[in-house]
C-alpha cells in the first residue's frame, strides 16, 4: 500500500536535486547571465529547462517502477494508467522545480529555500499521483481516472503559468 507513495517520495528528492544542480551550474558559469542577454524567447527556455528536468526524472522513473513492481510484489494491473499518471505529474515536478529554482538561483539559502517552497505546492499532487499509481498497480477499491484527470489539468496550468512568468522570473534572478 505504502510502495506508490515511496515512488513519488523519491521522484520529488529526485527533481529537487535536478532542477537545484541545474541552478548552481548555471549560476557558478555565469550561465544565467549568457540566457539573459542572448535574446532567447524566455518562454523557450523555460521549456528547455523543463524538458530537460522532465527527461531525467521520466528515466528514473522507469528504473524505479520496475523496483517497485520487484521489490513490493505488486502487479502491474494497468500500465496505461501509470504512463498517463508519470507524465503529467513528472511535468507539475519539472515545471515548479524550474521555476523556483530559478527564482532562488541568486539567493544564498537556495538549498534550502526550493525544497521549502516547492513541498506545499507539489504535496496535493503527490497524493494523487499516489492514488493513481496504487490503482495502477493493483489496488481494485480505487479509480485512478479522475486522479489522472487532476494531475493533466495541474500539469496543464503550472506548465502555462511557467511560460507566462519565466521572463520576469528570469529577469528578478
Amino acid at each position: 500500500a505504502i510502495s506508490a507513495g515511496l515512488f513519488w517520495l523519491a521522484t520529488l528528492f529526485a527533481a529537487l536535486l535536478a532542477v537545484q544542480r541545474g541552478a548552481a551550474l548555471e549560476q557558478s558559469d555565469g550561465g544565467r547571465d549568457g540566457l539573459r542577454l542572448s535574446g532567447l524567447d524566455p518562454a523557450g527556455i523555460f521549456l528547455g529547462k523543463a524538458t530537460a528536468v522532465f527527461a531525467q526524472l521520466a528515466f528514473l522513473e522507469t528504473i524505479l517502477a520496475g523496483g517497485v513492481v520487484l521489490l513490493f510484489g505488486g502487479t502491474l494491473r494497468n500500465p496505461l494508467m501509470l504512463v498517463a499518471t508519470a507524465i503529467p505529474a513528472t511535468i507539475v515536478l519539472a515545471t515548479t522545480g524550474t521555476i523556483y529554482a530559478t527564482l532562488t538561483a541568486g539567493d544564498r539559502s537556495r538549498d534550502t529555500l526550493v525544497p521549502l517552497l516547492e513541498f506545499p505546492l507539489v504535496a496535493p499532487i503527490l497524493l494523487a499521483a499516489a492514488q493513481a499509481t496504487r490503482a495502477a498497480l493493483d489496488d481494485r477499491t480505487i479509480d485512478g481516472w479522475p486522479w489522472v484527470r487532476l494531475l493533466v489539468i495541474a500539469a496543464l496550468a503550472f506548465t502555462a503559468l511557467g511560460v507566462l512568468i519565466f521572463d520576469s522570473v528570469l529577469e528578478d534572478s
